[in-house]
């Protein structure tokens, strides 16, 4: 009985300790890789602001982005757009694995990404639109 009661308790410790070390974790650290993705990155996103502005784009509850609303494009545009999100998204998935790798701990990923998912929203400009937790769409 002792040593369920010891295992449990281990556990229960581990799981506790689990989030203060996800918090500990430097999302701001910088590699070559983490630099070279983040410069891909604020390249595209001059060419994704308007489509941000315009609703045709979204960031998604995931840490992604979206085509929102396909109508908001003109059909000569869409292919285009289609691109920028697969790229910004390709970036994006390698951004959050480059990171936790970065801090020691591949097994952080999914929680960056959740915390990078947050931080995007919070730092949309005012009408852009965004998941929600539910995935239903909101303006900002």
């Amino acid at each position: 009985m002792k040593k369920y009661l010891y295992a449990i308790t281990f556990l229960l410790a581990a799981l506790t300790a689990m989030p203060a070390a996800i918090a500990a974790a430097d999302l701001e650290i910088n590699t070559p890789a983490i630099a070279a993705i983040q410069g891909s990155m604020q390249a595209r996103h001059g060419q994704l602001a308007p489509y941000y502005a315009s609703g045709a784009v979204g960031l998604t509850r995931d840490g992604l982005v979206a085509v929102r609303d396909a109508n908001a494009v003109p059909l000569k545009d869409r292919q285009g757009v289609n691109s920028l999100v697969a790229a910004e998204n390709k970036d994006r998935n390698a951004l959050y694995k480059e990171i936790a790798n970065a801090n020691g701990h591949p097994e952080w990923e999914s929680e960056v990404r959740n915390t990078f998912a947050q931080r995007w929203v919070q730092k949309a400009q005012g009408g852009w639109w965004y998941q929600d937790a539910g995935g239903g769409w909101a303006k900002k």
